[in-house]
């Protein structure tokens, strides 16, 4: 059956998060990988802290903060490219077949919507600057339940928008943490594999693994 919504989380699935620091890769020389890896490994971090002590803060606080750790553990980083790198993560370059998959799971029918840790002006320029503000229903950012993923109080702000039960929704993520927290709470999962990392929380499985979104067309 056609789902009556796809809804992807935003970074690592539709917005490569290490487009920021590969934009500044000859300024920042062979530790750009390592420090990208680390800033968005701390980042996740410290979500789930955050959600776990229920002491929310906004998803920008988090990624400066990441990046404040990244820079001081890697070292021999500028410290005049904060500035940039912080600019780059609002502009984060769109997967190359993003634009067209979502036209046309849009034309099936479906809603289509966003629901990311981000918040909500970081979505909107994320969006705006990929040329996507016409692909979505809806952007939805956990920042409406006041905390982070995987809690169920974020994924329920998608059935309580489209007025859907979870199964009518099909998730699609590349962090397989989140897809882990949605089929607790009821979604039917896409894990987007990009990297062929091996699976975990098998208990948990995701209902389809893909290598990027193109296979959600056929």
């Amino acid at each position: 059956m056609q789902p009556a919504a796809f809804v992807f989380d935003a970074y690592g699935t539709l917005f490569d998060v290490h487009s920021a620091a590969a934009r500044h890769a000859d300024a920042l020389g062979e530790k750009w990988v390592a420090l990208s890896e680390l800033w968005r490994t701390k980042q996740l971090e410290y979500t789930w802290v955050r959600a776990l002590a229920g002491k929310h803060c906004s998803f920008w606080k988090v990624t400066k903060d990441g990046l404040d750790y990244a820079i001081a553990s890697v070292g021999g980083i500028d410290s005049g490219l904060r500035g940039e790198l912080l600019a780059s993560y609002r502009q984060l370059a769109a997967y190359p077949e993003v634009p067209e998959c979502l036209k046309a799971l849009k034309a099936r029918g479906s809603a289509v919507a966003i629901l990311s840790n981000g918040d909500p002006d970081m979505l909107a320029d994320a969006v705006n600057s990929a040329g996507l503000a016409d692909a979505f229903d809806a952007v939805l950012s956990v920042e409406d339940a006041g905390v982070y993923k995987p809690s169920h109080r974020v994924y329920q702000l998608a059935t309580a928008r489209f007025g859907v039960v979870p199964q009518a929704v099909s998730f699609q993520s590349s962090n397989r943490w989140d897809i882990a927290g949605a089929k607790s709470f009821g979604f039917r999962t896409v894990w987007i594999n990009r990297t062929g990392r091996p699976d975990e929380y098998l208990d948990l499985a995701a209902d389809e693994v893909l290598k990027d979104l193109t296979g959600l067309l056929t």
